[in-house]
């Protein structure tokens, strides 16, 4: 037997584990979730269930007697759960959350004629099997766009208590999981049906093979895998329940994120709202949170046992901290939770991460601040480390074991007396300390001493599920003087290698001016005409870059060099404090200053204006700092990291992971090093001294050499070339996209050439690709991307295919420009179909008479199969035609010209078939496709004809006004009645059997709702 691998096979498989008793959802048929809702598929409720189900959950008690709450009270209930949509969808989530998380208060009359208000809950978050589980599949919901009558029908719709919280968008394991995100994303939105969404607290797309998952308007490159920590366990019970197939990573996700007490789970303590954007965890959150809990439930000489996290950066520490200290409060209700940093600029990203969300947090700006607060009831602080000195010298001691204190980035002052004052103001807290960096070996004991690690999720881990992405490593122009000009020129040269000779001719024009300088600052030049070169060529459009340098001189100058050179904008970060180093002329430097201060008015605010402006704007490329902003910083939009300053350790470590954010169309960070931090860089990263602390476990896959990335060019080069070996003809383009005729090897021709670009583009942007590609072969491939891009334009015709390059075509576009010379390529343009004017001049870009006579075939192809249900009889003579002429060209009983003319022929066929009509049908295209039809279908005369025709075309003109009409059982059923009256009469008139009296339903109404919903 052949394995059923379709949609629907796999949408079955996720039905019968999720009604198994291993979940205990209780399946409701598509005809049954219709009739929960009378039929109305603008309603995504189901109310009766819902309303039943509140009464038995709500009671309220008032003089010692327990009251149930009016039917009044629960259909207000729902009332105000359904609700508006006029904020928009993330807005209206929220409220729906909320209100799912807190319940609702209503007013209720009381037996002495008073009255009082009690909250009615929807969900029984402390008994979750009080609650009742329920699955329908494919959930018809009318769009909220009233004039368009389509529905949309989401594969699985999982509800708690009749109220949708969970949607699965299935795909074959032949289509990506990208597919299921964007379909899922395209029905949140406006006009589409986020009537739906309101409710919604958790989406998912999947495959057999790969599924992720997200909550409402969670964006797409957030989609994330889970991994259950135990998945020996977890195979084992799926194992009880799924016997006639394999366990698939489906099957895992659905057991990790779906069984009904981790569903309420997720929903009540791991979703938040930052800053109005919706967030759900990612598994290393939920399970570094769980560890978290059951370790401070011990306690030992009268404290509660802390430890440590470790979540490498970018993995959202931040919101972990969030949701640990929600989860803390509510646990240990007069607890008080303090989160500690030891840098204002990481303060005050903890503070904003709070306040994002619901939680009330208290920032202390002194020791005295923090002396008071400690002593309130304020029960959540951020301060900093060094705000503990003042509260140990006033002697205030709180000895309380219901004090947690969460120290960020904890590596840093743990053990040293800041760690000591804290300690001795806050005896008996428990501590748990957070890091994105590994610890170094000898932090390991001291922190074994106050509960060792809690959990980790190292950086490789991190990269394996895309939480943060690869970080490739090039060092390049290390010389720290440059006292021979033959090193100059050599790098110099470098820098040329790629440009024009009028290119060439500009930067000497400027180098002349750079080397009359002074010899201590020509090496400045030298780095930043090389980070200018690269940026221009190497930096995708939209996309930015940090710069680390020595001192806040080097910092300044960097900026003024950069500022000359004209071509990319930048800014620079320096603190005013005096522990960063100044590095040259002082009096520059504080002149630099003064005029940002008369400029601003002061350095916070013009870093305010700055770090907006590089995060959200569009009028600067790069930011150049010196220790300000290379921690804590989170800029996604960043993608290069230059360095040109000593690192080590943590420092190193943070450094860089400001470049590994994702970023929609960023596929990994990229570190130039002009300091030789790793040189020539190995996979024993811990042999190099700025990473010797660290054990060499901890530090797999933090940074990736950039020849391993652009050896990758032979790879797609090769691919491509396989792709093509059978092609008869290689000095003929239109041989190359007739061997595209297979739409799956059209898509690996994409998917190589746009892989081949992007590390192509790497490759001629850095230093070392001399030692991996030889001249000739970047020759050869310049000249074959270029001919592969003209063949993706005439594949797009000739197809009548979509590009799919989506975020990498403007990549493409600027790899032709500024290295291989796009004059001539065809660009590509958008598909027109065979009703538009421009689409005879589209066909006409193509040469050969073949290729133009296949892109025509692919446009009819197209109208045939979208409007066949329209006029089945038209379509189908119009099929026929078609492959009569496909099969008289493959005898060779017609030449390329005959093929053309003849497919062309076809085209004008349809294009003119709505001006070709009875004069009866009065210009109505409904009535003329029906006589059509029923021609086709019966041997009744002419005339009774067209009067069925017309007669038909009044039923579902009249049953149109109906709204949902297409929709309705009860209504389809009724016009087949009324047909069926007509052919009754035709068979008394003439004495004659119609027979195929359900097809003639079945046609007549694929032609009514095209023509009329």
């Amino acid at each position: 037997m052949t394995p059923n691998t379709s949609e629907k096979a796999l949408q079955q498989n996720c039905i019968n584990l999720l009604k198994s008793e291993l979940f205990g959802y209780k399946f409701i048929s598509r005809d049954e979730n219709l009739k929960l809702r009378d039929n109305q598929t603008s309603n995504v409720l189901f109310k009766e269930i819902l309303a039943k189900k509140l009464n038995e959950l709500n009671s309220y008690e008032y003089k010692g007697e327990i009251y149930k709450f009016s039917p009044q009270s629960i259909t207000r209930a729902i009332e105000h759960l359904d609700v508006s949509l006029n904020e928009g969808l993330g807005v209206a989530n929220e409220r729906v959350t909320n209100m799912l998380l807190m319940g609702e208060s209503y007013e209720e009359s009381l037996p002495d004629g008073s009255k009082r208000s009690f909250s009615i809950k929807f969900i029984d978050f402390e008994n979750i099997y009080n609650n009742d589980f329920y699955i329908t599949e494919e959930f018809a919901v009318a769009k909220s766009d009233k004039s368009d009558k389509k529905s949309r029908r989401p594969d699985l719709v999982l509800f708690v208590n009749g109220i949708p919280l969970a949607v699965i968008e299935l795909k074959k394991s032949s289509i990506n999981v990208q597919n299921g995100i964007n379909q899922l994303l395209k029905e949140q939105e406006k006009g589409e049906i986020p009537h739906l969404f309101k409710f919604i607290q958790l989406t998912l797309a999947a495959n057999a093979n790969e599924a992720r998952y997200g909550t409402t308007l969670t964006k797409p490159e957030f989609y994330s895998i889970w991994k259950e920590e135990e998945e020996e366990s977890a195979r084992e019970n799926l194992a009880k329940f799924v016997n006639d197939r394999s366990i698939t990573a489906l099957d895992m996700t659905l057991y990790a994120l779906l069984r009904p007490d981790r569903l309420l789970d997720l929903m009540r303590n791991f979703i938040l709202f930052d800053n109005r954007v919706k967030k759900i965890c990612r598994y290393q959150q939920f399970f570094g949170i769980k560890r978290t809990l059951k370790r401070v439930e011990r306690i030992e000489d009268g404290k509660r046992t802390g430890g440590l996290i470790w979540h490498t950066q970018g993995s959202g520490k931040s919101l972990t901290m969030v949701m640990l200290t929600k989860l803390l409060k509510q646990i240990y209700t007069n607890s008080k939770v303090i989160i500690v940093s030891d840098r204002i600029e990481l303060d005050k990203q903890i503070e904003g991460a709070f306040k994002n969300t619901d939680i009330r947090v208290e920032r202390c700006f002194s020791g005295a601040n923090l002396t008071h607060k400690l002593k309130s009831n304020v029960g959540v602080i951020t301060t900093l480390v060094h705000k503990f000195a003042s509260v140990a010298n006033s002697k205030t001691v709180l000895n309380d074991n219901n004090i947690f204190v969460l120290v960020d980035e904890s590596h840093r002052t743990q053990g040293g007396d800041l760690h000591i004052a804290m300690r001795r103001a806050l005896p008996n807290a428990c501590y748990i300390g957070f890091t994105g960096t590994p610890l170094l070996k000898r932090e390991k004991n001291s922190f074994a001493k106050f509960g060792g690690e809690i959990h980790r999720y190292t950086i490789d881990d991190a990269v394996r599920d895309g939480a943060v992405l690869p970080l490739l490593y090039e060092g390049r122009f290390v010389e720290q003087e440059i006292s021979n000009p033959e090193i100059l020129d050599e790098r110099f040269k470098a820098i040329c290698r790629n440009l024009s000779d009028e290119q060439k001719r500009d930067l000497q024009q400027k180098w002349a001016k750079f080397s009359k300088v002074a010899s201590s600052e020509q090496r400045l030049y030298l780095v930043a005409m090389d980070i200018n070169k690269h940026f221009k060529e190497f930096a995708k459009p939209g996309f930015k870059a940090m710069f680390a340098t020595s001192s806040k001189f080097e910092a300044i100058k960097y900026h003024q060099i950069f500022k000359d050179l004209g071509e990319i904008k930048t800014a620079f970060v320096i603190s005013n404090e005096q522990d960063e180093n100044v590095g040259g002329s002082r009096e520059f430097v504080i002149n630099a200053m003064k005029d940002i201060e008369k400029e601003y008015g002061d350095n916070e605010r013009y870093i305010d204006t700055v770090k907006d402006e590089f995060l959200n704007g569009d009028d600067m490329d790069m930011l150049i700092v010196v220790d300000k902003l290379l921690t804590g910083f989170d800029a996604p939009r960043a993608a290069i990291l230059y360095v040109d300053k000593p690192l080590k350790e943590h420092n190193l470590l943070q450094a860089i992971a400001r470049v590994n954010r994702v970023y929609e169309g960023k596929d990994y960070g990229l570190i130039i090093d002009y300091r030789g931090l790793l040189r020539e860089l190995s996979d024993s990263l811990e042999s190099y001294e700025c990473l010797s602390g660290f054990d060499g476990v901890d530090i797999v896959g933090a940074v990736i050499d950039v020849r391993s990335e652009i050896s990758k060019v032979k790879t797609y080069y090769t691919h491509l070339e396989e792709l093509f070996k059978d092609v008869e003809f290689k000095n003929d383009v239109e041989s190359y996209a007739k061997s595209l005729d297979d739409k799956d090897k059209r898509k690996n021709f994409k998917e190589w050439l746009s892989s081949l670009a992007r590390a192509f583009a790497l490759a001629l942007s850095s230093d070392k690709t001399a030692e991996i590609l030889t001249g000739i072969e970047i020759k050869e491939y310049k000249s074959k991307i270029k001919f592969y891009n003209e063949l993706r334009s005439i594949v797009q015709i000739m197809y009548q295919e979509k590009c799919d390059f989506n975020k990498y075509e403007k990549d493409m576009q600027k790899l032709l420009d500024t290295f291989i010379n796009a004059k001539g390529v065809n660009t590509l343009s958008r598909i027109v179909n065979i009703f538009e004017a421009e689409f005879d001049s589209e066909v006409d870009r193509l040469v050969a008479a073949n290729a133009k006579a296949e892109s025509i075939k692919s446009a009819l192809d197209a109208v045939v199969t979208e409007k066949f249900d329209s006029n089945p009889a038209f379509y189908r003579s119009i099929s026929a035609q078609i492959q009569k002429i496909i099969d008289e060209y493959t005898a060779g009983r017609l030449s390329d010209e005959e093929k053309l003319t003849a497919l062309r022929a076809i085209k004008e066929q349809i294009v003119n078939k709505k001006d070709e009509m009875k004069e009866e049908f009065k210009g109505k295209r409904s009535i003329a496709d029906m006589y059509e039809n029923l021609a086709d279908l019966t041997q009744i005369d002419e005339e009774e004809l067209v009067a069925l025709a017309q007669k038909i075309d009044e039923i579902y003109s009249s049953y149109a006004l109906r709204p949902e009409w297409d929709k309705n059982i009860d209504v389809k059923n009724e016009i087949e009645g009324a047909i069926d009256e007509l052919l009754w009469d035709i068979e008394d008139k003439f004495d004659i059997n119609i027979e195929n009296k359900t097809e003639i339903y079945e046609v007549m109404r694929n032609i009514g709702i095209n023509h009329y919903a």
